[in-house]
């Protein structure tokens, strides 16, 4: 029982890693139906940015106090800011022009940005995986029979955070509403006054915002990056977003903590060679019963 609550631990904050790049996804393909699959490598280099920071600082493990707490904040939102900035670029240089263009297009075009940031990424930072400054203390702390370290505890309560600010922002604010707008029929946005590619590219910028503070998070928790992290948790993350209902907060939230949860119990019983085997099984079990996922709701084809 204690093992099985450990793994049940270890798969909510390896979930939450999933949740924060998977809002991305399903914020995207909400708005303009891209799979954006450079997603996952904006999270990569969330941690790259961060990692930069953190040794521009000169930030170790052996800082203490306030010099920690601002050297650790600063890398956040550096690396939050950058990612977002990242994210909205890729919109304007890559995207926009596509988005009237048949599907496989901005989809071909998705898989290029994403092999150009991997190389950009290892020209930077080279080829090998990369150390990562310990700089968050992890005491744990006793749940009952179970220990909960303070890094599960940040992965979490940012996912949790994330989905709740965002789910404010889309259905109380102006921007939000604007979004939804667009989401549903982009001509008659536009016809309203709505600035539909500001939008879009807010849109871009908050997914990249997101991508920023998993590639911290993800940073922290494993101690290390590489610059093809991003291939596996993109796709993770992705498959976290459809398996919850693409276009969905809630369910992106839900898939994400759903897939890190089957993946830690797949790697505990079937080791780590089955892990994906088990989660894509799912995800196709899933997929056939319910084609929407979990949360999502059948709507026509868009045209």
């Amino acid at each position: 029982m204690h093992e099985f609550l450990a793994q049940l631990v270890n798969g909510i904050s390896l979930g939450g890693i999933y949740a924060l790049i998977a809002i991305g996804y399903t914020m995207v393909y909400g708005i303009v139906e891209l799979i954006n699959f450079a997603h996952g490598d904006v999270y990569t280099l969330g941690s790259f940015f961060s990692l930069a920071i953190l040794t521009a600082l000169g930030a170790t493990g052996e800082l203490h106090g306030s010099v920690l707490v601002i050297d650790v904040a600063l890398s956040l939102v550096g690396a939050a800011v950058c990612c977002g900035l990242i994210g909205v670029l890729i919109e304007r240089l890559a995207y926009r022009r596509l988005r009237n263009a048949p599907r496989l297009a901005p989809l071909i075009t998705a898989i290029g940005v994403s092999f150009i940031l991997e190389n950009v990424m290892q020209a930077w930072k080279g080829s090998a995986p990369l150390p990562f400054p310990d700089v968050l203390p992890n005491p744990t702390f006793a749940l009952g029979p179970v220990s909960v370290s303070m890094q599960q505890l940040v992965v979490v309560a940012l996912a949790l955070v994330a989905m709740v600010s965002l789910q404010i922002f889309v259905s109380r604010s102006k921007t939000g509403k604007a979004m939804r707008a667009v989401a549903q029929d982009r001509q008659a946005a536009l016809l309203m006054g709505i600035d539909v590619n500001r939008t879009i590219a807010i849109t871009f910028l908050i997914a990249g915002v997101l991508a920023g503070i998993g590639g911290f998070v993800s940073g922290v928790y494993y101690q290390s990056t590489w610059f093809l992290n991003g291939f596996g948790a993109g796709l993770k993350a992705f498959t976290a977003a459809v398996l919850g209902g693409i276009g969905n907060l809630p369910g992106a939230m839900l898939g994400g903590f759903s897939i890190g949860i089957i993946e830690s119990f797949a790697t505990w019983k079937l080791g780590g060679q089955w892990s994906n085997v088990t989660v894509f099984a799912i995800l196709v079990i899933v997929l056939i019963v319910r084609p929407s996922g979990l949360l999502g709701r059948r709507t026509q084809e868009k045209v």
